[in-house]
């Protein structure tokens, strides 16, 4: 019987020690406690052209949980978007699915992660060929050489900060059909400033859930493996998302992400409505085209928009204020 207790211990000594390993991998990490909340914090400024941001999350390690801050992080491609990874709840254990690259978001569990990671899909910007267009009503662009639109959706659910799918207190969050005909896609693992990045983490202490409680000093970096200097944002109190970058959510949509981000041609009447969009004579030829306005119902009561064009932007949290002033019009 001490034998089996040795070994068991052994085994799971090396599991935990192969964690941070497997975190980007194809290897499923689980564990049997549930990962802390989402910490509330600001997003650091795109630090340049062909950025994508890349959401924090907990990882887990020998002492436990530990955050890997958000970050910008260049696309290996053009035509790659983010697709976070999350934990998720079954028999018995909370799993990590690893993120990944791929020619649209998938699945990543029903987290709200912010700054256009709502839960599903992506809203923060899109792929035109070789460009990449930011949407600044829900990403912190103060840079003048980038393609930007704005396109905010109001949304009426409440936001929380759970980290994980299903389980107790879990999001109850299942893939719809397009996001399972996403995960049949090529995808690409992170990349190694990623996994960089991820082990920087990993060898700060104050990144353990047990040391900084939940809020980390640094919850956000401008670039990855950057933890010291003016871009580094330190999480922040309070119960309710931030509500950055003057974004206010009321609608939920479910994106179709854009069918043209691998280089594919849109329909003649898309085409000719995005020429007249781009004509420099009726606005600065580098902000984004308009997406295509037709819509329907998803029965979650919000639009679903155009196939071609993802750029329907969701924000963060509406402000408290909001939020109260529209539950008195409830009453």
């Amino acid at each position: 019987m001490q034998k089996q207790s040795v070994i068991r211990y052994a085994v799971f000594a090396i599991l935990l020690l192969t964690l941070s390993a497997s975190a980007f991998a194809g290897v499923f990490v689980q564990v049997t406690i549930a990962p802390p909340v989402l910490p509330v914090y600001t997003q650091p400024p795109c630090p340049g052209d062909g950025y994508i941001w890349t959401p924090g999350y907990w990882a887990y390690g020998p002492d436990g949980y530990y955050w890997v801050p958000g970050t910008w992080v260049l696309a290996p491609q053009p035509g790659l978007l983010w697709t976070p990874g999350y934990w998720g709840w079954s028999a018995g254990f909370y799993l990590w699915h690893p993120g990944y690259w791929g020619p649209h978001v998938g699945f990543y569990g029903g987290v709200n992660y912010g700054f256009g990671y709502t839960g599903v899909g992506f809203f923060g910007g899109y792929w035109a060929g070789d460009h990449y267009f930011y949407n600044r009503s829900v990403t912190n662009i103060n840079i003048t050489n980038v393609h930007i639109y704005n396109k905010t959706v109001i949304n009426n659910v409440t936001v929380n900060r759970v980290s994980y799918n299903g389980g107790h207190g879990g999001i109850m969050a299942r893939p719809t059909g397009d996001e399972m005909r996403f995960a049949h896609e090529r995808h690409f693992e992170a990349t190694r400033m990623q996994m960089d990045h991820e082990n920087g983490a990993r060898a700060n202490r104050e990144m353990l859930a047990s040391v900084n409680r939940g809020r980390p000093g640094i919850a956000a970096t401008g670039r990855p493996g950057e933890f010291h200097g003016r871009q580094v944002v330190a999480a922040r109190g309070g119960n309710d998302r931030p509500m950055d970058n003057r974004a206010v959510n009321r609608n939920l949509p479910r994106p179709q992400n854009s069918e043209h981000n691998m280089g594919r041609s849109m329909p003649r009447q898309d085409a000719r409505n995005d020429a007249r969009n781009m004509d420099p004579g009726r606005q600065d030829n580098r902000r984004a085209p308009r997406p295509d306005n037709r819509m329907e119902n998803r029965g979650n009561g919000g639009p679903r928009p155009s196939a071609y064009h993802p750029d329907n932007g969701h924000g963060q949290d509406a402000p408290r204020q909001e939020n109260e002033r529209k539950g008195h019009e409830r009453k």
